[in-house]
């Protein structure tokens, strides 16, 4: 059978999102009740589901444990042969099903009930078993499934995926999680190296610091910016508090108009107040101050105003912040 398959692809993607977009369309009351129920929760969010649903829930529970709400994944079949022992009445169970009418469902109603944990269901059929017995329901119904058989769930899962990180996102940002908060659940791997660095891990500092007094002439800066193999130094009073910075930047800015400037005082032709950091900031935090001003080195000073060490945007994509 020969079929356009750009023109099949695009009229899946665009069965799927209208399945989304009806999404939109729902929320209401329930769905703000389903957040609220979760953020009151004083045990877990138990998540569950089976065949391709339950893969949607495996996700939902992984994406609340990683943006501080505590979960785990609960297979609706083996709930009914043990695995309800993992459910405390202090917990919170979301259930994902398209249908809400399997048998699993029927026998694991009642004895969730009987724990006495509020249940929240995402389901295709407000009218089933699943939610007559659950506190919210929200509604992830389509109108049709891709599948041209109806068979294969395509728009529902994707419905369903849509709404639970629509919960999942509304949850995080009414906790209040930061990116400080992320990196401690994300230790491993380049997202944790990105979300855990901090200034102090990557700044310059000692003799590959560029600091030189205020009173010195540009042409000694210049030397003290080669010997430290950095792109501007640092300058300091004669109490060794932060004045200034001069860069590259600066250095080309004056050179254009004064052919003396080798000779001149530092302190006449630096950058006074730059923009600094302190040592513990978060490096993507620094990035960001970077990116924000437009600037490539920043100095890092302690409360006193004192130079620590130099961040420059390179230590930053050595880093694999940019």
């Amino acid at each position: 059978m020969k079929i356009n398959i750009i023109k099949r692809a695009k009229e899946v993607l665009d069965t799927e999102a209208e399945a989304i977009n009806l999404l939109k369309r729902r929320l209401d009351k329930n769905f703000v009740r389903a957040v609220e129920l979760v953020l009151k929760c004083k045990g877990r969010a138990i998540v569950s589901g089976m065949g391709k649903t339950g893969i949607i829930a495996q996700k939902l529970s992984a994406t609340l444990a990683s943006t501080g709400t505590p979960s785990l994944f609960l297979h609706t079949a083996e709930a009914i042969h043990g695995d309800l022992g993992k459910v405390t009445s202090d917990d919170v169970v979301i259930i994902l099903s398209n249908s809400g009418s399997t048998e699993e469902m029927k026998q694991l109603l009642p004895i969730l009930k009987k724990i006495g944990c509020p249940i929240i269901s995402l389901t295709g059929n407000i009218h089933s078993v699943l939610a007559k017995y659950s506190d919210v329901v929200l509604d992830v119904s389509v109108k049709k499934e891709a599948c041209p058989l109806g068979l294969a769930p395509t728009a529902s899962t994707t419905a369903s995926l849509a709404m639970a990180d629509a919960l999942a996102i509304c949850l995080l940002e009414c906790k209040g999680f930061k990116e400080k908060d992320f990196a401690f659940f994300h230790p491993g791997g380049a997202l944790g190296r990105r979300l855990l660095l901090t200034v102090q891990d990557i700044m310059r500092k000692g003799q590959a610091s560029a600091v030189v007094n205020e009173n010195k002439k540009v042409s000694q800066a210049l030397c003290a910016i080669t010997a430290a193999r950095a792109g501007s130094a640092i300058i300091v009073d004669n109490k060794g508090k932060l004045k200034g910075i001069f860069t590259d930047g600066d250095l080309r800015r004056h050179l254009e108009r004064d052919k003396n400037l080798p000779s001149r005082l530092i302190k006449e032709v630096m950058t006074k107040n730059p923009t600094v950091v302190n040592k513990e900031m978060l490096a993507a935090e620094a990035m960001r101050i970077l990116q924000a001003k437009k600037i490539d080195e920043v100095p890092v000073v302690d409360s006193q105003m004192r130079p620590m060490g130099l961040l420059d945007v390179q230590d930053l994509l050595k880093a694999g912040l940019v």
